[in-house]
C-alpha cells in the first residue's frame, strides 16, 4: 500500500516551512509561545532547534521538556485562512551536551538548513535541542484533519 496523501502533505508542509510557533509552559504555569527556526534530522525523524540560554523558552523547556510545535503554511490572498494547512506536533525536548557527537550531528543538520547561523553556533550560551515527536494533529485543509501517532510523523519526517 502506498503512502497516504495526507502523510505526503504533512512532509511537504514541514519541509517547506522553516519556522514554527513553540508552545511551552512558563514557571508560573502559563502558556508561552515563541517563534523558532527548526531543522529536520531526517535519519532520526526529529526536529532540531538552536536556542539561547537567554531565551525564556529555553528555561521553560529545561524545566518542562514537553511542548507543542505548530507549523503552518503561508497565508494566500485567494484562499480562506480556515483551511490553512497546519500541524501541531506534540514533542519532548532533549538538550544536546555541548561537544558531544549528538551536538555535532545536530549542528551539521541545523547548518544544512541555516548556513547563515554558523557564527551563532560558536556562542557559548546557545545549545542544540532535539525535539522527539510524541504525536500530532494535522489539518490539511477544510474537512481534512486527523491525529497521528509518533511513528507515522517520524516516517513523514524521513525516518523509516
Amino acid at each position: 500500500m502506498g503512502e497516504h496523501s495526507l502523510t505526503r502533505a504533512l512532509r511537504q508542509l514541514v519541509v517547506s516551512r522553516r519556522t514554527a510557533a513553540l508552545g511551552t509552559v512558563s514557571d508560573e504555569g502559563h502558556a508561552f509561545v515563541s517563534m523558532v527556526p527548526y531543522a529536520i534530522d531526517r535519519d532520526a525523524g526529529e526536529l532540531i532547534l538552536h536556542v539561547s540560554g537567554l531565551a525564556a523558552h529555553t528555561g521553560y523547556l529545561q524545566a518542562r521538556p514537553r511542548a507543542t510545535l505548530l507549523v503552518t503554511d503561508a497565508e494566500r490572498a485567494d484562499e480562506p485562512v480556515h483551511a490553512l494547512p497546519r500541524v501541531s506536533l506534540e514533542v519532548e525536548a532533549s538538550f544536546c551536551t555541548p561537544g558531544s557527537q549528538d551536538a555535532d550531528r545536530a549542528r551539521r543538520v541545523y547548518l544544512e538548513r541555516f548556513p547563515e547561523a554558523e557564527p551563532m553556533t560558536a556562542l557559548g550560551d546557545f545549545r542544540f535541542v532535539r525535539l522527539t515527536v510524541l504525536g500530532a494533529r494535522q489539518v490539511a485543509g477544510f474537512g481534512a484533519a486527523r491525529s497521528l501517532p509518533a511513528d507515522e510523523v517520524r516516517q513523514a519526517l524521513g525516518a523509516g
